[in-house]
């Protein structure tokens, strides 16, 4: 029977009258019961009139005041939280500088790190491997004062991440500054030949190390990877004076060039036919000193026959010197004895060897050469002959 049908005894529900039973409470207290639990929980002023027993302002539980642990845990989160923030990961190309209150204090290496979070330490990360890149280009006066066009291009990186963030204001700055200062330093003490022809790289060597020495004075962090040094030009004014130079300096070096081949391959020979000659006068030298002692030696052996036999040795020696002098003549005059004529003997077979040779002129027949023979035997064996004979 629904309770508002007639018999029903007006038992509503929602008013908690009638019948003495309790209804649902009321909406508003419900609300207001809700507001005091969450301003204690909170901390809030304690209503004077609450329903909790024991005069507190707390909702009271058995195991102790909700208020207290409440707060509590809430603290213990927010502080691990804040803890968690300061966690931090550097990369493998990173560096974590560490500061406290502004202050540098470490530097971090890759890996994941903790620091005491903010506000009191922050890290700052730096990228160690990136390679930063800027170009100069200048006009300049060499030492033979010559002006000149420079273009080179300068490569560097972070060394020290402490450094190049609390040591210089400005290390980028700092370094083009650095650059322009010993280029000029650099090529204001050479030469302008060596600066455009052989001396370019090291004029850039030279130029990388005295950047570097500056950095590492100034202590700004930085490391310069490469220095790349253009071609130098000579100002466009006098573009056509200077190609006219370098061809005459090309054609110098060539002819030099030249020069020292042919002097290479002169000299050797000069000097194989120095050691020649001298190699053949050592060899006449030993030639006639052999001689001379061997004269010397024969001389000696004929000395010691002709004071043995006085006669005979002469006599040998007139029959030798004779034969010596008469063996190189061509002509023979035979003296006869008893006042006859003296003979001429002549060498046939001599004579017809001094006579000029004609057979290259004139074809002989082919037994010409029989005939000669012939002509040439029948003399000599008339000769032969009468020597016979006498």
């Amino acid at each position: 029977m629904a309770w508002n049908e007639p018999g029903g005894g007006n038992k509503d529900p929602w008013s908690g009258k009638g019948g003495g039973e309790q209804g649902p409470p009321d909406l508003d207290e419900v609300v207001r019961k809700l507001q005091e639990r969450l301003g204690g929980l909170f901390g809030g002023n304690k209503p004077s009139g609450g329903s909790a027993s024991g005069g507190g302002g707390g909702f009271n539980l058995p195991g102790g005041d909700f208020s207290s642990r409440a707060i509590g845990i809430i603290v213990g989160i927010l502080l691990v939280i804040w803890l968690a923030t300061g966690i931090y990961i550097v990369e493998p190309a990173e560096r974590g500088v560490v500061t406290r209150f502004g202050a540098y204090v470490d530097t971090t290496g890759p890996g994941p790190h903790w620091h005491v979070p903010w506000p009191f330490e922050s890290v700052v990360k730096v990228n160690v491997d990136e390679i930063s890149t800027f170009s100069h280009s200048a006009s300049m006066l060499t030492q033979d004062e010559n002006i000149v066009d420079v273009e080179l291009t300068v490569q560097s990186r972070i060394q020290d991440a402490g450094d190049y963030l609390f040591q210089v204001a400005d290390p980028d700055q700092t370094l083009r500054d650095a650059t322009v200062t010993v280029v000029r330093v650099t090529v204001g003490g050479s030469k302008l030949d060596f600066v455009m022809t052989e001396g370019r790289g090291a004029v850039a060597v030279t130029i990388q190390e005295r950047i570097q020495a500056l950095m590492d004075q100034y202590q700004s962090g930085l490391l310069v990877t490469s220095v790349n040094m253009q071609p130098a030009k000579p100002p466009e004014q006098v573009k056509a004076a200077f190609d006219d130079a370098i061809k005459a300096r090309e054609d110098k070096e060539r002819l030099e060039n030249q020069a020292e081949a042919y002097a290479n391959e002169v000299l050797p020979q000069a000097r194989g036919e120095a050691a020649r000659i001298i190699a053949d006068a050592r060899a006449y030298r030993d030639q006639v000193i052999a001689r001379s002692e061997g004269e010397t030696a024969r001389f000696t052996a004929i000395l010691t026959e002709y004071l043995m036999a006085p006669e005979v040795t002469r006599q040998r020696l007139y029959l030798e010197t004779m034969e010596q002098v008469l063996g190189d003549t061509n002509k023979v005059i035979i003296d006869v004895e008893d006042g006859g004529d003296s003979l001429l003997y002549l060498p046939i077979d001599q004579l017809m060897k001094q006579r000029p040779d004609t057979s290259a002129l004139v074809k002989p027949e082919p037994s010409a050469p029989a005939v000669a023979s012939e002509s040439v035997d029948r003399p000599q064996r008339s000769v032969d002959r009468d020597r016979r004979v006498r």
